[in-house]
């Protein structure tokens, strides 16, 4: 395997034009023609957006998967039966889903949240357990949130809502988890250490 593709990252301005790109894009687009061209628009930039992801990286983590499957079945919904509810929806069920997924992996011991994130942090078991928890309950009072914000609100307000309040939100409580996550960190592991066995036998690693 090619080392180099397994190390290839975006740099910080690249990786924040993919993340918030189809949003700027779905508020421009519901600025000038509604929320039904916002939402067609919002599909394909984010469909754009995690192609040039995996073309990039060659990987792509497994939450902007679901979240892009998301957005195309009710994206697809709210154009097909000219409905906004369906996008509307869209936030508190994926937020939903990602809460008690989360809090459900937690039952099982089992860190779904590592699965999630791609690998991208190195935490101990219970690094992990504390940040499935906080991210759990965020993303259920998110979904909580929304459902507050667009059954009383016009279309409008709940768009400038969806970008300019649960984008902010979301970051602030991600910089948040930084104590915790440096806490938890693994320490990482030279490329010219040996790897030792739980029998205590040292075996190279591969290529030496």
């Amino acid at each position: 395997m090619n080392a180099q593709a397994e190390t290839v990252k975006l740099s910080p301005a690249v990786k924040m034009v993919i993340e918030i790109g189809p949003l700027v894009a779905f508020f421009l687009a519901n600025a000038r023609g509604g929320i039904f061209v916002g939402t067609a628009v919002y599909m394909v930039v984010a469909a754009i957006a995690l192609g040039a992801n995996w073309w990039l990286t060659r990987k792509v983590a497994l939450l902007p998967i679901v979240t892009l499957g998301f957005v195309l079945v009710f994206g697809v919904l709210t154009l097909a039966l000219r409905d906004d509810i369906f996008i509307k929806m869209k936030v508190t069920i994926i937020n939903l889903l990602f809460g008690l997924t989360i809090l459900g992996g937690l039952l099982f011991g089992r860190p779904l949240l590592k699965l999630a994130l791609g690998g991208t942090i190195d935490l101990d078991a219970e690094g992990w357990r504390k940040l499935s928890l906080r991210w759990g309950l965020f993303f259920l009072a998110l979904a909580a949130l929304n459902e507050i914000v667009w059954r009383n609100v016009a279309t409008d307000a709940w768009v400038n809502f969806k970008v300019f309040g649960i984008l902010p939100l979301t970051f602030g409580f991600a910089v948040l988890q930084a104590p915790l996550m440096q806490r938890h960190m693994r320490p990482e592991t030279s490329d010219d250490e040996a790897v030792v066995t739980e029998s205590g036998q040292q075996l190279n690693r591969p290529g030496e």
